[in-house]
């Protein structure tokens, strides 16, 4: 079975797929210094509960935007499940070309979004994902990455609308019935949920005129449902994108030699 970790700024999710589908997916705040050791308390116990043992684990891919968390999870891989995990990077075999002027500086989950978007969909199409930064990702007709556009996330824009202004409460996400506010936590709602779904429909707009082609949108992230509720723009959900990007991904790649840490005992030792 393959092991996958999708380790985002808010959250790590990991999943196990058996090579016919998703046995298991769960997710825990990211925390960089989350020790190897903590995530195996966490994980393990998952595992157990969902009626799966680590030893049929067989293969790892590893996806990260924050590099402190790599190491960890690294060494989860190789101590816990005897695995040396793929760590996705810009120089892997993608099967597709990444057509931006510094590949390296692109997100892992915003290439591994356009590798299962296009083998889903097919290009063109432009991924929309709702998460810590909302980020709107080009594929052309070929699957290539032609790049995109990263604006802030809904969340961080309420925090930031807190923080910064004295007297505006902090609120939750919501699809407010009108737009027009009758007090402040209503305008508010209606600011961030109609604010973003003008952005949406203006940027997709701009892409198309600017990319001049009929693209498909896809949208992901826990927010996306609820922003496609005031949007005829968003033409589908897909949830476990990014996922579906690791394990194609790994499929693609061979995997690497098991690299044992010689600084903890193995059980032969």
């Amino acid at each position: 079975m393959l092991l996958v970790f999708d380790a985002g700024n808010t959250n790590v999710v990991a999943a196990i797929h058996d090579g016919k589908a998703w046995r298991g997916t769960w997710r825990i705040a990211t925390e960089p210094q989350r020790t190897s050791d903590e995530y195996a308390v966490w994980l393990l116990a998952l595992l157990t509960l969902g009626g799966l043992r680590r030893e049929e684990v067989s293969a790892a891919v590893i996806g990260t935007v924050v590099p402190a968390a790599l190491y960890h999870l690294r060494r989860l891989c190789r101590d816990w499940f005897e695995v040396e995990p793929l760590v996705v990077r810009s120089n892997l075999n993608w099967g597709f070309a990444i057509k931006v002027d510094n590949p390296d500086e692109v997100g892992a989950d915003r290439l591994l979004n356009a590798l299962a978007a296009h083998a889903r969909y097919r290009g063109p199409l432009v991924v929309i994902d709702f998460g810590t930064a909302t980020t709107f990702d080009v594929v052309d007709q070929d699957g290539a990455y032609r790049g995109g556009v990263i604006a802030p996330g809904i969340n961080l824009s309420i925090e930031a609308l807190h923080r910064a202004a004295a007297r505006l409460p902090r609120i939750g996400m919501g699809r407010p019935q009108a737009v027009i506010g009758t007090n402040t936590v209503a305008a508010m709602q209606s600011g961030v949920y109609w604010g973003y779904i003008g952005m949406v429909e203006g940027l997709v707009a701009r892409i198309r005129a600017e990319f001049d082609a009929p693209l498909k949108v896809i949208a992901t992230g826990g927010l996306a449902p609820l922003l496609a509720e005031g949007t005829t723009v968003i033409e589908h959900i897909d949830s476990d994108i990014t996922l579906e990007g690791l394990r194609l991904l790994a499929q693609r790649n061979p995997p690497p030699t098991l690299h044992r840490d010689r600084t903890r005992p193995s059980e032969s030792d």
